[in-house]
């Protein structure tokens, strides 16, 4: 038992600590994306706020509930009462974990017109981010996703995978700007 409350701390530990790499990469793409519309500050904010949410929710079931499941032991008086704090543990997750899908694929979808209006980056990420965003709600909503481990873990590959192209392309803008400076002439 104290292995697996080890790998939950371990695991939701480096999830939480990812996030301002997460966040410093979604302000690159913001200021990248900024120049012509408002848009994108406004999808950095909304993100900004998901990440808070993650974090919380992250908290919750990384180091909350393992800790109270570590306290329900067999005989206990007070089994009762923390199963029922592990359940309002459980739905704080849910909760926060929810506010997080929807500001990161809103985040995603705002970043995403940007993407197509501007033509700063290929048309195909800002495409597949609207699309991703619109059918990860629409499910959340719908019921059809749920957020256990295998449901999150959907979202997150999917939406790694847009924050990854738009990435590549923003370092291979970068690479074609420094490229283009040191070839023009003096």
């Amino acid at each position: 038992m104290e292995m697996l409350a080890l790998m939950t701390r371990a695991v939701h530990g480096l999830g939480i600590a990812s996030l301002p790499l997460s966040f410093l990469g979604a302000m690159a793409l913001t200021r990248r994306l900024a120049r012509p519309s408002r848009v994108p500050i406004a999808a950095l904010v909304i993100y900004g706020f998901a990440a808070v949410a993650i974090m919380i929710a992250a908290s919750m079931s990384g180091f909350v509930a393992p800790a109270v499941i570590r306290q329900l032991v067999a005989g206990d008086p007070l089994t009762d009462a923390r199963r029922l704090f592990l359940e309002y543990t459980f739905n704080i997750n849910q909760a926060f974990a929810s506010v997080y899908v929807v500001a990161s694929c809103a985040a995603i979808m705002l970043w995403s017109t940007a993407i197509l209006k501007g033509r700063q980056l290929a048309a195909g990420l800002g495409i597949y981010g609207i699309v991703l965003g619109l059918a990860i709600v629409a499910a959340l909503f719908s019921g059809k996703l749920a957020l256990d481990v295998h449901g999150f873990g959907v979202v997150t590959f999917t939406q790694s995978i847009w924050f990854i192209v738009a990435g590549i392309l923003l370092l291979r803008a970068r690479e074609e700007a420094v490229a283009s400076a040191s070839s023009a002439p003096l």
